[in-house]
């Protein structure tokens, strides 16, 4: 029997192509599990796997998205047995493994985490690897002292994936918001989140030639790295810390060691690909617990997998808002 996959081909001239195609199981690679995947979704990198590759896709042709959410088919792993509601995220699938754009996957069985319990797979992926990283930061910066009250939370690329989530989150959870995007037109969305107030991105695109600004920032969750980020290091309170999750400006780091050395700043990377289990699990758990659900509603803009080519182009230019959720059955 056949299903739906979005295959990209490169042909002998290097230029590369993606159509949705009919692909057997047999054309799965070799793994424990395979899953009836439900929906995926669209992040930065797969707009980099649908088109050029940007140096993350190793063989063509190749099926991308970097994560899914399903239902386990067939399980040789007793960790998962068929009729398992599962999400995965990360582990290079969509790059290096043929990943979530397709009606079925098969995955080795550490890659999956369990869909806790009160979140669906479609809010799975409105989550996806963007609101997982999210979440991911948000609880480092908790656990290096962030709490409510303590003044603003700065959001950078706050209209994204990353940053809707993060907004999302942190103001359920009591904080403060300050969301920062260069899209005007976005001011009412990041306010309808829970953003408290919006800054301008030109207020903070510019490097200084001072390592240290005024106290504003009782921490950060950076999504653009390069110039923004040095400047906000030299911004935050003392004893703040940045959760750095993506280099959306560039990754340069044009920035002194003042901050670090003169307030104690912490600067915390945050990687969602090799994360290890326990803590996919915790996070996905805060997540269903943390995360409200009407607000995640309405970053949701819904696609199938013929839409796939046209968005990946679209993410790479920063012309997407908030979380596509693909249907991949539609």
């Amino acid at each position: 029997m056949t299903f739906n996959a979005v295959i990209v081909e490169k042909d002998d001239e290097g230029k590369t192509s993606a159509s949705v195609q009919q692909i057997t199981e047999d054309q799965l690679p070799e793994a424990e599990v395979t899953v009836a995947v439900e929906y995926s979704t669209v992040n930065y990198k797969d707009g980099l796997c649908i088109g050029p590759g940007g140096g993350l896709v190793r063989t063509y042709p190749h099926v991308p998205g970097i994560d899914f959410s399903g239902t386990v088919e067939a399980s040789d792993d007793e960790r998962y047995s068929p009729g398992d509601k599962v999400v995965l995220t990360g582990w290079r699938m969509g790059e290096a493994h043929w990943g979530g754009y397709a009606q079925k996957a098969r995955v080795k069985a550490d890659w999956l985490v369990p869909l806790p319990e009160g979140i669906t797979s479609r809010q799975a992926m409105a989550v996806g690897t963007a609101g997982f990283t999210a979440m991911l930061a948000i609880m480092a910066l908790e656990d290096h002292g962030l709490t409510p009250g303590h003044g603003e939370v700065l959001v950078t690329g706050a209209a994204g994936g990353v940053g809707s989530v993060a907004t999302a989150i942190l103001a359920n959870l009591g904080y403060e918001v300050a969301a920062v995007t260069g899209r005007p037109e976005q001011e009412d969305y990041l306010k309808s989140l829970g953003a408290s107030r919006i800054v301008p991105r030109e207020e903070l695109n510019e490097t200084t030639k001072r390592p240290l600004e005024g106290e504003t920032w009782a921490g950060c969750v950076d999504a653009v790295g390069g110039d923004m980020l040095a400047r906000v290091l030299g911004q935050m309170k003392y004893g703040a810390s940045v959760a750095a999750v993506g280099l959306a400006g560039g990754a340069q780091l044009p920035a002194t060691v003042i901050p670090f050395l003169l307030r104690g700043v912490n600067l915390l990377g945050i990687d969602s690909v090799m994360q290890p289990y326990d803590n996919r699990v915790r996070a996905w758990e805060r997540i269903a617990r943390d995360l409200p659900m009407d607000k995640l509603e309405a970053m949701i803009q819904p696609a199938t997998l013929a839409d796939l080519p046209e968005l990946g182009r679209a993410i790479l230019k920063g012309g997407v808002r908030g979380r596509v959720v693909v249907d991949v059955n539609a």
